[in-house]
């Protein structure tokens, strides 16, 4: 079992802990301040250890010695830094991550590699949540858009609509409609209970549905799964901080967008560092200001503060004065399930979000991508198959072979830039990248087993 040190217990690292330990992973957790190690305490089977990050006595106390990950995740760069080098040099810790804000740190490989300060991966929260923000709103119709293979297959949640094709009919009717087009429904949750999804399971109203494709395919699916396509063309966004501020930049030239920033020193710089955006200064659940902008003309309202309180208000006030769609960012995973899919069309967690980035390094075998889904209780992977029919329990072998256990679904499989959905007659090669689907977290282990390889391949 891996022992994961995980130095810093805010949002992000006691996410990340609470997660571990469900998956019972032997978790210990540092900080300065015993207030925030306390509640943890009381409700996680976890070690917690007060103390300064880039102290080697409270590492050394921490167990750094038997680590096999490092996880920096204080506020501050600097001690992420320094704590990984510490990690490194001292201690010799096989894999140490770093969260890293600073834009400018990244743009100098030769400052983190092991000559630098020994980070073998780095995690920067905001860009993750605005890439995955951005990928929502190019695809409005989805609650969830994942990329495996570098883009080439996705994985798409959608809400089916009334209006939908698809909507009262068997999954099998989707032949009918998409005959030339590869895909597959990993998972339909409906009143949020997993429903396995088969030839005669009818789609109702509302159903979330697990769809993965071929990029290239993925907008026919969910024409099929959604209805209408629909096009954002007015975006407001509530909050210019690090998030809001990286969205607007990268959105700039696709949308018109409105930036709504409370602290007038900050819109400032906003308006000066994107000449693009009308940038407004002003709080977000002034109803005047939402009038006066015409906010039922926007197609999309995303709601990014750093309070949860003002995105939750400033979204459902946006909704009631007819903005189309309202996305908000709430940091208490507890309010997200209650939120989503009410007056508040998709509610993210940006723990959960940046989760998934983690998750690949705690796996074992060569994941390359790990994706938390339905709030951390259902995960993707994009696992690589190596051996033999010899050697592996997966290479060599179709899927009917396989005989998977319920909640454990192969999806397709990347080779090379082809990708293959999978069908009971598939056969697994060496060097597939398998994309799996989880229902319950709990099965991830027999996943693990499934892709380790006999003694014999080495």
């Amino acid at each position: 079992m891996a022992n994961i040190l995980i130095l810093g217990a805010g949002r992000v690292g006691s996410s990340v802990a609470e997660q571990l330990v469900h998956e019972r992973y032997n978790v210990t957790l540092v900080d300065e301040n015993p207030a925030n190690l306390k509640p943890l305490q009381d409700k996680l089977d976890l070690r917690t250890v007060v103390g300064h990050a880039t102290s080697p006595v409270t590492l050394e106390a921490a167990g750094v010695r038997d680590a096999d990950l490092l996880l920096a995740v204080t506020p501050s760069d600097e001690l992420n830094l320094v704590a990984c080098k510490i990690a490194q040099q001292l201690y010799n810790v096989p894999t140490r991550l770093a969260r890293i804000r600073n834009q400018d740190l990244l743009t100098h490989d030769a400052l983190l590699g092991d000559a630098g300060f020994g980070v073998d991966h780095v995690i920067t929260p905001a860009q993750i949540v605005t890439d995955y923000l951005a990928a929502l709103v190019r695809t409005p119709e989805a609650l969830q858009v994942l990329d495996f293979a570098g883009g080439r297959a996705q994985l798409v949640v959608v809400r089916v609509d009334e209006n939908a094709a698809m909507a009262g009919k068997r999954l099998g009717q989707l032949d009918e409609l998409l005959p030339d087009i590869d895909r597959r429904i990993v998972g339909i949750y409906r009143r949020n209970r997993y429903i396995y999804p088969d030839g005669d399971t009818p789609l109702e109203v509302g159903d979330e549905v697990f769809a993965l494709a071929a990029r290239k395919h993925i907008r026919a699916v969910i024409g099929a799964l959604h209805g209408e396509k629909r096009r954002v063309r007015r975006i407001t966004i509530a909050g210019g901080g690090n998030v809001g501020y990286r969205l607007a930049a990268e959105l700039a030239g696709e949308a018109q967008i409105k930036l709504i920033e409370t602290n007038r020193a900050r819109a400032a710089w906003l308006a000066e560092a994107l000449p693009g955006v009308l940038v407004l200064a002003g709080e977000a659940t002034d109803e005047a200001l939402l009038e006066t902008e015409q906010i039922e003309r926007a197609d999309l309202y995303l709601a990014l503060t750093s309070d949860d309180e003002d995105n939750i208000m400033s979204g459902l006030l946006a909704k009631q004065m007819g903005a189309k769609k309202v996305i908000a960012i709430i940091n208490r995973s507890r309010y997200v399930g209650l939120l989503q899919g009410s007056r508040i069309d998709v509610a993210i967690s940006p723990a959960q979000a940046t989760i998934g980035s983690l998750l690949a390094f705690v796996r074992q075998g060569d994941i390359v991508a790990a994706h938390s889904l339905r709030r951390g209780t259902a995960e993707a992977l994009e696992i690589v198959a190596h051996g033999s029919r010899s050697t592996s329990r997966i290479v060599g072998r179709s899927v009917a072979e396989l005989r998977l256990p319920a909640g454990i679904y192969f999806a397709a499989v990347v080779r090379g830039d082809e990708v293959l959905i999978l069908h009971h007659d598939t056969v697994i090669a060496a060097d597939d990248h398998v994309i799996v689907f989880i229902d319950n977290k709990r099965r991830i282990r027999e996943v693990e087993q499934m892709f380790a390889v006999k003694l014999g391949f080495f």
